[in-house]
């Protein structure tokens, strides 16, 4: 027994031992084959941007289809203003943000968060002009809707139907 746990057939004798503890592991351990994105509930940041803002605010009625909210805060834009942020991983695992804010100027705020100031076109959703801004060297398309009191923004690596997609599903909510 003592050739065994001593000099070279010692070392092959342990590494073997080794590797059938590993490869016993790998089998027994679960192992996920799909990525786990986090749902994240935006209800309770939407109601507290609400209360804290003098004009009504825009929201999903419903999640699009196959979509995860996966982010939401509220921050502090130029001017004092609030922005509200709700993020998405889209049913194609793309990365889709909708923005509101009031802070003006509204061109501002909109170039910033689209990272360009060029508009591409128009894109009809609901019977509604939205202005498109696209952004080569990131990838990101931007969808923009400028309103009286609130300037509306959907941006990421979504693809113009699945920023449709999300237009399609805001609504204006009641103040308060």
């Amino acid at each position: 027994m003592r050739r065994f746990t001593e000099g070279f057939y010692g070392y092959v004798v342990a590494l073997l031992v080794c590797l059938a503890g590993a490869g016993l592991f790998l089998l027994a351990a679960p192992q996920g084959r799909e990525a786990h994105i986090p749902r994240r509930d935006y209800s309770i940041t939407v109601a507290n941007f609400g209360h804290s803002v003098p004009y009504a605010v825009w929201a999903p009625r419903q999640d699009p289809q196959d979509w995860v909210p996966n982010s939401n805060r509220i921050a502090k834009g130029e001017n004092g203003a609030q922005v509200l942020y709700l993020g998405y991983a889209t049913a194609k695992l793309r990365h889709a943000m909708f923005a509101q804010s009031n802070e003006q100027p509204a061109a501002g705020f909109a170039s910033r968060m689209a990272n360009s100031d060029k508009a591409v076109g128009t894109q009809q959703v609901g019977g509604v002009a939205w202005e498109q801004r696209y952004r080569e060297d990131k990838n990101q398309r931007t969808l923009v809707r400028f309103l009286p009191d609130v300037t509306l923004v959907i941006t990421g690596t979504a693809d113009w139907p699945e920023l449709a997609q999300l237009a399609s599903v805001l609504q204006e909510r009641p103040k308060g």
